[in-house]
């Protein structure tokens, strides 16, 4: 099917489904104390702080967010894991701390890994032009380098809402994509801007690198992250995904998003959806609608991954502690440009945020259904990951509310600092 043209006030911030915005980690995390940081390898966590976690965590599932995992790692003794859900989501699936999940975007931080595995190995240079690469497949290509696919300052739009992809977007219509065919539909910014210049999120940046790391290795992309990151590392539970399948037999999370009705509501004055746009899925309470099934093969490079929390961070804290990259690739990858939209600045695959608790490294994501948040400290001793069952479902002032305070505390726990107060409000 095809859809009405969309209003082009609307420019693509965010990994796949986060127009919702659904988190705000800067303002999350303004919630947390400013009080002095504990002596080194001390942490103030507890079983009062746990309690408190979790009160949040549920508080945030009864409010919007329908579930949330969350996984705290202060490194230095066993993680809090906390699985909270709405009442009624337990008819679908008892949601589990261990369950897989679709982590969008946070495969940004894997694609982008991969790139610079092949930089320290002079197979890819930063500077090389996506034309030589790719040729002919990306307007303005001779003008766009690696490095400014890596850390979305191409000057290339997104995708996402396009009319002829929204349908597939939404899972309304069951179409198998190519990344080539994702970047034949790719607009340019609005309004234009030049290459290098500006930073703005774009999925087409790591369609073009997906298909850079095959055309280099001469390996697929599913091949490579086998082989480069989650089997060295023993992530058992990670794969990208081909299709809209989940492995038999395998816990997985059950996502929701608001049925049409509801969704134009949220979305008000922020995207123009045509009249009927909403997700395809079984209809559940609350005017929603059960995800799960929809197809996120598109995603690629760019989202595609399947993976759990502790899976995930493993990934990450491996990573942020230097197994992964040699020390000059682990510099480019932390040299930032300016993101406000992202509570600070966007490395090469990865985001930086300061804040009153710390600096955090890592990545957000989301697809329908699923939005995660999933950060280290600077060392990648410590880390934290809060799964939620919703993304555009999020966007509700209440639901968001709880959330940014989940993520606030956790991210606080996980740094080591006193957590803030119980409300959401702060």
């Amino acid at each position: 099917m095809s859809a009405p043209p969309l209003s082009r006030r609307h420019r693509i911030r965010r990994a796949a489904l986060t127009i919702a915005l659904a988190t705000c980690l800067g303002a999350a995390l303004a919630n947390c104390s400013d009080e002095a940081e504990p002596a080194a390898g001390q942490s103030v966590a507890s079983p009062a702080a746990d309690a408190r976690l979790a009160r949040l965590a549920q508080q945030a599932a009864d409010t919007g967010s329908l579930g949330v995992i969350v996984r705290v790692d202060s490194g230095d003794g066993k993680p809090v894991e906390i699985a909270k859900q709405a009442a009624w989501t337990k008819d679908d699936h008892r949601l589990a701390a261990g369950d897989r999940f679709r982590v969008g975007s946070n495969t940004k931080t894997v694609t982008a890994t991969l790139v610079l595995q092949q930089v320290a190995q002079q197979k890819i240079s930063l500077d090389d032009t996506v034309e030589k690469w790719l040729p002919g497949l990306v307007r303005g290509g001779e003008h766009i380098t690696v490095r400014m696919l890596l850390n979305h300052t191409s000057g290339l739009g997104d995708f996402l809402l396009t009319p002829q992809f929204l349908p597939s977007l939404t899972g309304q219509e069951q179409r198998t994509w190519t990344p080539q065919e994702l970047l034949a539909i790719t607009p340019e910014q609005d309004p234009p801007t030049e290459p290098g210049k500006t930073y703005s999120y774009s999925n087409a940046n790591y369609e073009a690198l997906g298909l850079i790391l095959e055309k280099a290795t001469g390996s697929s992309l599913a091949e490579l992250i086998e082989q480069k990151i989650t089997k060295p590392l023993g992530m058992k539970n990670s794969f990208l995904a081909t299709d809209a399948a989940w492995p038999a037999g395998k816990r997985h999370a059950t996502g929701y998003e608001p049925d049409a009705k509801r969704l134009k509501a949220l979305l008000s004055g922020t995207v123009d959806l045509p009249e009927g746009v909403g997700f395809a899925g079984p209809e559940r309470p609350g005017d929603n609608v059960d995800t799960a099934a929809i197809d996120p093969s598109w995603s690629w490079a760019a989202g595609g991954m399947v993976s759990t929390a502790q899976d995930w961070q493993r990934f990450l804290t491996a990573l942020m502690s230097g197994r992964l990259l040699p020390e000059a690739q682990m510099k480019q990858m932390r040299t930032t440009v300016d993101a406000p939209e992202e509570g600070g600045g966007y490395g090469l695959g990865l985001i930086k945020v300061d804040t009153p608790c710390g600096t955090v490294w890592g990545h957000t994501g989301g697809l329908p259904g699923y939005s995660s948040e999933i950060y280290t400290d600077a060392t990648g001793t410590r880390s934290v990951t809060v799964f939620t069952m919703t993304n555009f479902g999020i966007k509700e002032k209440k639901a968001a509310t709880t959330n940014k305070a989940l993520v606030g505390a956790a991210t606080c726990q996980m740094l080591g600092k006193p957590q803030p107060s119980d409300s959401p409000a702060g």
